[in-house]
């Protein structure tokens, strides 16, 4: 059965919370039930440079994938940001990953955008290996100050 990748609806919402926490969880992350309500009106909203995608397999979410369009002080064009990434653990290896990612770069050339990018952490080696083959590793580290 073949996968089917399409942006979210506001009837997904209750497929979409358990595959982002299980993506949260996967990086030691928990967030307040309040984020997971801001970030699906902002996903809705169309004055928000947000989106997201869902891959369907018979009819049930399997994979989301997230993303933010933004300025870069480097390029004239937008940049997009493809902030997360899931698949469920059962579809892994099927090529659910690089069809969410097409469907982000199609997006991203439908806004013309001039730079398509997503981080992962350097253990994440099952996802580094669809990464390393799909596209280019830029060799950025990334460091965060709280605040």
């Amino acid at each position: 059965m073949s996968v089917t990748v399409r942006p979210l609806e506001m009837s997904d919402r209750e497929a979409w919370g358990p595959l982002f926490e299980a993506y949260l969880r996967f990086y030691e992350t928990v967030l307040p039930a309040a984020q997971y309500d801001l970030t699906w009106s902002r996903f809705l909203d169309p004055a928000e440079p947000m989106h997201a995608f869902g891959a369907f397999e018979d009819g049930r979410m399997v994979g989301l994938v997230h993303v933010v369009f933004h300025r870069s002080s480097w390029l004239p064009e937008v940049t997009c940001y493809l902030q997360d990434l899931y698949v469920d653990q059962t579809q892994r290896g099927k090529g659910t990953g690089e069809a969410l990612i097409e469907a982000v770069a199609d997006l991203a050339r439908a806004h013309k955008a001039g730079r398509l990018y997503w981080l992962t952490h350097e253990s994440n080696a099952t996802a580094r290996r669809l990464y390393d083959r799909v596209a280019q590793n830029a060799g950025f580290i990334q460091y965060r100050k709280p605040l």
